[in-house]
């Protein structure tokens, strides 16, 4: 009578099947996510940990680098990104044109690391004194809605300046040469424009109304890898508590990711906390009335609902 004892081949082909069967699968290609030259994201990147906080969900994570939240957002609305972190006006300007994103989470902000800078030999001493003038700002991005809301306080419009649009780049050059009054604009460029060209503060976020900064997602990801997006947003909640326990590591790290001295990552830092929070009730009010200011404007369109593009998949 024949055996019924499996063989030896017998036993490694389903030793082999089975852990086919068991083994983690990732269920779509990499995520694709872009990032800044500060923040969470940047930490993660240094850091090299989300892969294997993703482990089984995908195949890997690609990192592309945006020198500012506009071009991301075009980016992620031609589905070239799936992911990424931006201030307060670069996904109000992608929801306007019907891009598809969401806010998946928030950064809260203290607004201390964006200001309004003028040259040291400068004579203007408050923002009154820019009516008239040439002042640079990214369009589009967390820096336009700043200058709006500086005019503001001093009784001025777009209209009463000379505004001219720039990349960060872009305007630190043209701000070194001379040929812009004023640039409003964000850390590191800020840190780096006092350093530099010993630019001086006229204002900065801190005496503005409260904003928050956010992590976006693509809807079509947001809606396909639910799971995967909330295992992505406890990583990064994870990786922002460490970088607020470590900070001096962080300051590190940071400066051997970009390449900035240690002493412009340091003033980055001080700047402002490292988190990822829920999306919120109070966020999304703060970002409807910033949204309602870019419709006022005329900056926009139309008036957008931000509600109708918040994600509460995650509850943090």
């Amino acid at each position: 009578m024949r055996s019924i004892g499996l063989g030896r081949r017998e036993v490694l082909a389903a030793s082999l099947a089975l852990l086919a069967c068991c083994a983690p699968k990732a269920s779509r290609g990499p995520v694709r996510i872009g990032y800044q030259r500060s923040g969470v994201l940047l930490l993660a990147k240094a850091r090299g940990g989300l892969g294997k906080a993703l482990e089984g969900q995908v195949s890997g994570v690609q990192w592309v680098e945006f020198p500012a939240g506009p071009p991301m957002m075009e980016a992620m609305a031609a589905g070239a990104v799936d992911f990424g972190a931006v201030g307060d006006a670069p996904p109000i300007f992608a929801q306007a044109s019907g891009a598809p994103i969401v806010y998946a989470a928030v950064q809260p902000v203290t607004g201390a690391g964006s200001a309004l800078l003028v040259p040291a030999a400068s004579k203007a001493a408050r923002v009154t004194d820019l009516k008239g003038r040439k002042i640079a700002f990214t369009k589009a991005s967390s820096a336009h809605l700043f200058i709006i809301q500086a005019l503001k306080t001093a009784g001025l419009t777009l209209a009463d300046i000379q505004a001219v649009h720039l990349s960060p780049g872009d305007a630190a050059g043209a701000f070194g040469a001379g040929a812009i009054d004023a640039w409003a604009t964000w850390d590191p460029y800020y840190a780096l424009a006092q350093r530099d060209q010993k630019a001086r503060v006229l204002l900065t976020g801190e005496g503005l109304p409260r904003s928050s900064s956010f992590y976006i997602a693509n809807r079509h990801f947001a809606e396909t890898a639910r799971e995967t997006l909330s295992a992505l947003l406890t990583a990064l909640k994870g990786e922002a508590q460490w970088g607020e326990a470590h900070r001096a590591e962080l300051s590190q790290l940071v400066s051997q990711a970009t390449g900035l001295p240690q002493d412009i990552v340091a003033a980055s830092l001080r700047r402002g906390p490292y988190a990822v929070a829920p999306v919120d009730d109070a966020a999304l009010a703060g970002q409807q009335a910033s949204a309602d200011i870019f419709r006022e404007i005329g900056a926009i369109p139309a008036r957008v609902d931000v509600r109708a593009a918040a994600w509460r998949g995650w509850a943090g």
